[in-house]
């Protein structure tokens, strides 16, 4: 095995300054009983692949590796919700509506908004929640996701005006809001 790069005590220090905002990019995307599940398990991971850390960004082998988990964890609650639905049984609601609540509670965002981020393609929602949620930098972006930075800034650009339209035949939106900035 390599010499890890990264102490044990170095990883706290890595949750010390990186824990707080990583929890609230997870909470934003699946609420916050399970965003302290995936951050957790985000930093046993880093814990255990410390050596794997290169002379990247930490913040960035960070987010992709909670990006990772949060992508692993919709397939499997989709998996399972499917799974139910095609048992015939009755589902526990108050289990799928205790999931519901915890994510609307963990987003100022309308159900519109709520709709239109789970139709975007998967990266763009990820690029977009990483700048908007994470204030992630594109470079940072890119390290994150693995892709190169013109894959980051057309994946970002595609999330926007999707969303701008999207928003923009919503009556209530706020139209004095700037058209965003990048």
């Amino acid at each position: 095995m390599a010499e890890p790069r990264v102490s044990r005590s170095d990883v706290a220090g890595l949750f010390d300054e990186h824990g707080a905002e990583l929890l609230r990019y997870c909470a934003g995307r699946v609420g916050p009983a399970v965003a302290e599940d995936v951050v957790a398990d985000t930093f046993l991971i880093a814990h255990q692949r410390r050596h794997r850390l290169g002379d990247g960004p930490a913040r960035a082998w960070l987010y992709g590796i909670a990006t990772n988990l949060l992508r692993r964890h919709r397939r499997s609650e989709t998996r399972g919700l499917r799974a139910l639905a095609r048992t015939g049984r009755e589902p526990d609601v108050s289990d799928i509506a205790e999931r519901a609540a915890a994510r609307a509670d963990a987003s100022a965002q309308t159900r519109r908004l709520a709709g239109v981020l789970a139709a975007l393609p998967a990266r763009q929602r990820d690029v977009l929640l990483l700048h908007a949620v994470a204030e992630l930098g594109y470079e940072e972006i890119a390290a994150t996701l693995g892709i190169p930075l013109g894959s980051v800034q057309s994946a970002l650009h595609r999330a926007r005006v999707k969303l701008r339209a999207a928003l923009a035949t919503e009556p209530d939106a706020d139209r004095s809001a700037p058209g965003g900035s990048r």
